[in-house]
């Protein structure tokens, strides 16, 4: 059967964007990728700005999509970030670790955009504002109306048609806030971990940082030099896990209970402290406010849905499709593999389930998550069923299984960031660790 080559439109020129773009061209479809900013990177691309509404909930603000601060490392091996031909790899004068900080991930992605010519395909400054069917009662033509601007001013504006739209836009924009009784009115200063860029504003003030996850860390400990204080709350309960978490210089809380107007903040154990700011590292929404499906996509209780395997809704199946959807996972492989997978769905190569079919998997999906206890909004969490997820993705696309190394390594990483050990990055020699498990330099 001939190959079918579509026009198609993807939305962002971040990693997902980015390797969207090839795999789309490398299978013979037309592309238009769509960045509002100027460059490529998406969440990789550092801007020290910060939005006007520090917690990121007024929806008139204007929108900073970068949400990295400037002392930000990856937390996996540069190893399990490349693409599976193109290695993420020490270049020049670069950033040599093993875990390497996030300039050197943009470095790694304008490279990979450059020699691959992806370039040329981006419109750059071009913001996505709509996303509709053009036609009623076809769902393979896309009206994609865009705004391209010019620093503060509108330079046009328009509409394109295409077969096709790709969504990878990322899912670090709209911050999650913590919700407590007080909140709204408490003296001190929010932000949201999206905002917070750099520790030397929090000078001698005490910050209570709320959250467990990497970023909260993280910025606790780029704080501790320049804070009077650094408080952490959260919801975990199980002491042994707390006390294995804890940071040196960190005060330990139970989460909020509420919040005073004298700048008091009580913890759900009854424990109080005055403090100065709160900075909440409670991730993000899944966000597409230019999506307009009538509601056969949807997010609820921030899962994306329905979705099958995480990239197809089966009502608009193949020609909407989401890349990055998927979290605690190994990004950069993942995406290549459902990028080549939506690449030849649109081609005629692959050929999708019923959407019949698609709706009962996805069901069942949901299903697994009640009966595991998991609160919805952990719908498109994979952590430990990663490997089995890309091990489906590889067996569809009838390649070569992956290497086992890549699923030893990502254990260890697992293993590693739940450890007490605040330095592993450091501590840990990946190629030592790579000769001892009998694999060499094949990462590499």
């Amino acid at each position: 059967m001939a190959k079918v080559h579509v026009k198609v439109a993807v939305i962002g020129a971040g990693m997902s964007g980015l390797v969207a773009a090839r795999e789309l061209r490398c299978e013979g479809h037309q592309v238009v990728v769509f960045e509002s900013s100027n460059d490529v990177g998406g969440t990789w691309l550092y801007d020290p700005r910060v939005e006007s509404d520090p917690l990121g909930s007024d929806p008139a603000r204007e929108v900073i999509y970068a949400s990295l601060y400037r002392s930000l490392r990856v937390n996996l091996p540069r190893h399990l970030m490349g693409f599976s031909d193109y290695p993420f790899l020490e270049k020049g004068c670069g950033d040599p670790r093993a875990f390497p900080g996030h300039q050197e991930v943009l470095r790694f992605l304008r490279g990979f955009a450059e020699d691959f010519g992806l370039i040329e395909l981006i419109r750059f400054k071009h913001e996505v504002v709509r996303v509709e069917r053009a036609v009623e009662g076809r769902w393979d033509e896309w009206a994609v109306e865009w705004r391209a601007r010019n620093g503060e001013e509108e330079e046009a504006a328009g509409v394109d048609v295409f077969e096709a739209v790709v969504v990878c836009n990322g899912k670090h924009t709209q911050p999650k806030i913590a919700e407590f009784p007080g909140r709204s009115t408490w003296p001190g200063e929010q932000l949201h971990s999206h905002n917070y860029r750099v520790p030397e504003p929090f000078k001698d003030k005490i910050v209570v940082m709320i959250g467990k996850g990497i970023s909260a860390t993280e910025i606790a400990k780029d704080l501790i030099p320049f804070a009077r204080e650094v408080h952490q709350a959260s919801r975990e309960t199980n002491t042994q896990v707390v006390k294995l978490r804890k940071l040196d210089g960190v005060f330990p809380h139970t989460m909020i209970a509420c919040a005073e107007g004298d700048g008091k903040l009580v913890f759900e154990d009854g424990s109080s402290i005055y403090a100065d700011v709160i900075i909440h590292c409670t991730g993000y929404i899944y966000h597409f406010p230019f999506l307009k499906t009538k509601g056969l996509v949807s997010v609820d209780n921030n899962c994306v849905g329905p979705l099958y395997k995480h990239v197809f809704p089966p009502g608009l199946a193949p020609w909407l499709s989401f890349i990055d959807i998927p979290f605690l996972t190994v990004h950069t492989y993942l995406s290549e593999l459902r990028s080549k997978w939506v690449a030849k769905v649109l081609s005629g190569e692959l050929v999708l389930p019923s959407e019949e079919e698609m709706m009962s998997s996805v069901q069942e999906h949901y299903q697994r998550i009640e009966e595991l206890g998991w609160p919805k909004h952990h719908a498109h969490k994979l952590e430990m069923e990663k490997f089995e997820y890309e091990k489906w993705l590889v067996g569809q696309l009838g390649l070569p299984p992956f290497e086992q190394w890549r699923e030893k390594m990502g254990f260890a990483v697992i293993k590693s960031l739940q450890s007490s050990d605040e330095n592993w990055r450091d501590t840990w020699d990946v190629e030592k660790w790579m000769q001892e498990e009998g694999f060499g330099k094949q990462a590499h």
